[in-house]
């Protein structure tokens, strides 16, 4: 006889007041995010969302908008109406007063009906320089209840330095203290990258050769094949460096680079992560020019260059590739090269990783490259492959590549929590371990800006960009990056 196992999962009762509710996030990301979790019993009757924003809608035009960015996920009318029906919506000012008192009504209100218990989520899904603000009125109209918990999510950007992000955060932390408060970055809620930590600390055979000792190099790809699209006026002050180099690419980095935790609690593996930002060897100008290329994608076929895109100046200096050579100066890692890239408009769109393990030169010979590498494919096709070295068949004793992979399976993948999904109920149940604690982005824009302070300082000609074609890895710089210290990119 089967016996089948139901999942019984807590539901978490909660207010949601998201500001930005009309923006492209909360439509394309916040709100299927939340009705997964409805689908899945983590949120029942017991939860309420306020969507506020400057638009004047109406709570039966906002619910028609939440059924619509739900379309094709829902089983039945019935199941998006009543999930919709938790939905209500406040035109509000972030600058005015009066409009944070008439929040507090309603919310109070909501509290009671649902009885949340004086739990809420305040979601900044707008820019950052309303943070402040939103954070201050919060506190000061008493939106933060006395009982039940208050938890601030905060998107990126956080600052566009060091400087401005200590601004940020001194502001934020006036109002609410580190742990209420949920930096995102939802890389870190990718499946394949929350394997990092599994692969690397529970398995015998990679804990042990996960060191200087057997690691050559640690590659990490991040690669696009579209182009700035829509997103052009903000990209042109933001550039491939601020925009996933020091969120994305550096979380990655840490996971791959750290230290043992002491266990697997939440603060034992923050202290590990933060220990390893403050271990990423921070250039001078001379070591950034050595260590770190920048590229700007030109035309290609059926393809307009950066510079003619939307809202980009026709001479603009913005880098949509780097590539860089880090250094993570710790105990496991110290002498192990960790080679970044990441760009637009390249070859294909890819995130992965590549470990490169030592090797003797081959005994048997046949032409191949000794290395072994393990590659942690993160997406689009989430698995592991792992690159040996065998026996050709036959009467010759030569050795050739052969590769042994492993692919999550539809179904699997279908049952996987999309990133912000994930996220979101991580903050509902007050685990933090998949958020950028501040100490992380301290160190972590410390290593930024030397490189960007660096290559403002250079006087480049206008006609050094472009550099590089659409539908390729990026510049010929990024592969002698590698060349000069005798490695080379394996994809």
């Amino acid at each position: 006889m089967k016996v089948v196992l139901k999942v019984i999962r807590e539901e978490q009762r909660a207010l949601f007041i998201i500001f930005g509710g009309t923006g492209d996030l909360a439509q394309r990301k916040l709100y299927p995010a939340l009705f997964n979790l409805y689908k899945r019993g983590y949120l029942k009757k017991n939860f309420a969302v306020i969507g506020t924003a400057r638009r004047p809608w109406t709570n039966d035009y906002y619910r028609d908008v939440i059924k619509c960015s739900i379309d094709g996920m829902f089983d039945s009318q019935a199941q998006a109406t009543d999930f919709a029906s938790h939905f209500y919506y406040r035109s509000h000012n972030v600058n005015d007063k009066q409009h944070y008192e008439e929040l507090k009504a309603l919310a109070d209100k909501l509290d009671e009906k649902y009885d949340l218990g004086g739990n809420r989520i305040y979601y900044l899904a707008m820019s950052p320089r309303f943070f402040g603000t939103i954070s201050q009125y919060l506190r000061s109209e008493g939106l933060v209840t006395e009982r039940g918990y208050g938890r601030v999510i905060i998107e990126k950007p956080f600052g566009r330095d060091y400087q401005s992000a200590k601004e940020l955060n001194d502001e934020i932390s006036r109002y609410f203290d580190e742990d209420s408060t949920f930096r995102i970055d939802h890389y870190l809620g990718k499946e394949m990258v929350q394997n990092i930590m599994a692969l690397r600390f529970d398995n015998g055979i990679w804990s042990a050769l996960w060191n200087k000792e057997h690691i050559k190099n640690i590659q990490v790809t991040l690669s696009e094949a579209l182009g700035v699209e829509e997103r052009g006026g903000y990209y042109e002050t933001a550039g491939a460096l601020r925009d996933m180099v020091q969120n994305h690419i550096l979380q990655i980095v840490s996971l791959l680079t750290m230290d043992r935790p002491k266990s697997a609690s939440e603060k034992d593996i923050r202290q590990a992560k933060v220990e390893t930002f403050k271990a990423l060897k921070v250039y001078s100008p001379e070591e950034v020019y050595q260590n770190f290329v920048r590229g700007q994608y030109g035309e290609g076929e059926e393809q307009v260059a950066y510079r003619e895109e939307d809202m980009i100046d026709p001479d603009s200096m913005t880098e949509t590739f780097v590539a860089g050579k880090l250094e993570v100066q710790n105990k496991s890692m110290a002498g192990v090269p960790v080679y970044i890239r990441t760009g637009k408009r390249m070859t294909a769109k890819t995130t992965r990783v590549d470990i490169v393990f030592k090797n003797e030169a081959p005994l048997f010979g046949g032409g191949i490259e000794p290395e072994n590498v393990l590659t942690i494919n993160i997406d689009p096709d989430l698995g592991l492959d792992l690159r040996l070295n065998m026996k050709k068949v036959g009467q010759e004793f030569a050795t050739k590549k052969t590769k042994i992979g492993y692919r999550l399976s539809k179904e699997q993948v279908a049952k996987i929590p999309e990133a912000y999904e994930r996220l979101i109920l991580n903050v509902l149940q007050g685990n933090a371990v998949n958020f950028t604690h501040w100490d992380e982005l301290k160190y972590s824009w410390r290593f930024l800006d030397a490189i960007r302070n660096a290559w403002d300082e250079q006087d480049l000609p206008v006609d050094f960009f472009p550099n590089y074609a659409c539908g390729t890895m990026g510049p010929q710089a990024s592969a002698e990056l590698l060349e000069k210290n005798g490695d080379h990119w394996i994809y």
